[in-house]
Order: C-alpha cells, then structure tokens, then sequence
C-alpha cells in the first residue's frame, strides 16, 4: 500500500470501515449457513457438509472478529498505554485454530463417506444454493478488499482469507456434484478432502502473520525506508540510526535516534525533532513517533543483521 492511500484515511474512518467490515462478514455467514444447511440436508453430499462446515467456522471467527476489532479500536487507557491493537493478532490466532479444526473434521468426513458410500440426491439444490452462496461471499470480499487496502487490517485479511477459501470451496463442491450426477461418486468426498488440506494451509498462513505481529516484526521494508527518507531530508539532520518500527492494530510505531549539530540548543533540538515527527505524521497519520537527539559526533551503534 502506497503512503498517499494511508494518508487519505484517518483513524475514525478506519475504525468505520473496520466495523463495517465485521458487521457485513457476521451477517454474510450467518446467510451462507442457512442455506448450505438446507442443501446439506437435500442432498445428503459431503462436499456440501464440508462448505457448510466451513461457513459455520467463518461465522465464529468472523464474530471473534467483531469483538476482537472492537477491542483494538478502544483508546489507549491506564493499564495498556500503547493501546489494543494486539487483540487482531490474537483474533487471527484464534481464526486459524477454527479453520485448523474445521479442516481436521472434514478430513474425517470424508474419509468416513469414501469407506461407506452413499449415493446423492437433488444435486441441482445443492448446485443452486452453492452458486448463491458464490456470488454473496464474491460481493462481501469486494468490500473486505477495499477495507483492508485502506486500514491494513490483520483481523480482516484473515477473515477475507476465509471467504477467498469458501469460494474455492464452493466451487470445488460444484464441481464435485456435477461429477456425481454423471457417477463419479467417490469424487465428492475426495474433494472434500482437497479442500480440507486447502484450508489447513490456510490455517497456517494465518497463524503465521498473527504471530509474526505479536513478536512485533518490523514494518515492511518499503514503509521503514520512506521514514528514514523522511528523517534525512531535513536539512539540520546529520544522521538516522536506530530505526525501529512495528504494528499494534491500526498503530504505527517508530522510534528512531537523530544525529544534530553538537552545539546547538536543546530547544532547538527539540524543534527539529518536532518538525521530522510532523513530516512523518503527514506521510503516516496513524504513527506513534519517539525521537531522541543525539550530537553528530557521536558514532550511532552498530547495525544489527537483517
């Protein structure tokens, strides 16, 4: 993401788009389930259970989060100074449990249809409702898509990662049901077990960015080379070292040592300070910004290893 998009949005419209985001997901996958339910029923397929399985865990973990999102949008407050921006790591970590368990059941699923067969039945419902249940999860990523261009979301990648998932799934299922009616009936709970596999590694990718972000990873190098760009271009600046940057929700934090003249006052040192710090706010307005002066004479520490 460029820092002309970050800069369009400030942390109030952010927080709008985010709690859109939630309230469409829940809404979307509370739909999904009622329908891939009656055609779970209709049509007796695996490959329709296991969508509807993967619905159901869209729904918990889209409602986690919902909570989760609201959380991380509250002020910082007495006992969490820098805020709860890590309660979207910690939903993400929670949603990749749920798709993991979700995967797991329906492996089993279909490993139990592959050694007891049974034949299908109104596959055309299944196919029906299949074909709605593409086109909402279709229109709700569109959204989910936007939002997370503007906002960065952890807790909204995943969760759009889930429906992006649904959607293979839901279209896998149709073909599996095609392949059904025509007699290809072990076809449907062996892609049952594809899509299982599909979701898992999804799972982990998930896990994955959640904990990277909890163990307070540095921005993405682009992001950490415009700051330093930034901090150079003022012209009593002599030198940047000790960049350090990470994520807490919708946060940018970044601290970072400015190397100044070594007689000049410290307010106006600060001055400087001051006026790189509003430099970078104007490129990032969701940053969090720690400055310390350092005399130009002074040699900055030794960098650590990428």
């Amino acid at each position: 993401m460029s820092d002309q998009t970050q800069s369009t949005l400030d942390l109030a419209q952010a927080a709008r788009l985010l709690r859109l985001a939630t309230y469409a997901s829940v809404a979307t996958a509370i739909v999904l389930i009622a329908a891939k339910l009656a055609a779970a029923l209709l049509t007796g397929s695996v490959s329709v259970l296991a969508s509807l399985v993967d619905s159901m865990m869209d729904a918990a973990a889209s409602i986690i989060n919902l909570l989760a999102v609201h959380y991380s949008l509250q002020p910082p407050d007495r006992d969490h100074r820098f805020g709860h921006g890590k309660a979207e790591p910690l939903a993400g970590l929670v949603q990749a449990a749920f798709i993991a368990g979700s995967a797991v059941f329906l492996i089993l699923q279909a490993v139990d249809r592959l050694l007891n067969p049974r034949p299908l039945s109104d596959a055309v419902v299944g196919v029906g409702v299949l074909v709605f249940a593409i086109a909402a999860t279709a229109l709700l990523l569109l959204f989910q898509r936007r939002v997370i261009h503007y906002t960065q979301s952890t807790a909204i990648r995943a969760d759009a990662l889930h429906y992006a998932t649904d959607l293979l799934t839901n279209g896998a299922t149709i073909v599996a049901l095609g392949l059904a009616m025509l007699g290809w009936t072990t076809m449907d709970p062996l892609f049952a077990i594809g899509i299982a596999l599909y979701i898992l590694y999804s799972a982990g990718h998930i896990g994955y960015e959640s904990i990277q972000l909890l163990m307070d990873r540095e921005l993405p190098v682009e992001i950490h080379a415009r700051i330093t760009e930034i901090a150079r271009q003022h012209p009593q600046v002599r030198g940047v070292h000790d960049i350090r940057t990470r994520r807490s929700g919708q946060t940018y934090f970044v601290q970072m040592h400015l190397m100044l003249d070594d007689q000049i006052p410290l307010v106006e040192a600060h001055r400087i300070a001051d006026e790189v710090e509003a430099s970078i706010l104007a490129a990032f307005p969701n940053a969090d910004i720690l400055i310390h002066e350092d005399p130009s004479t002074e040699l900055p520490p030794t960098p650590l290893p990428n």
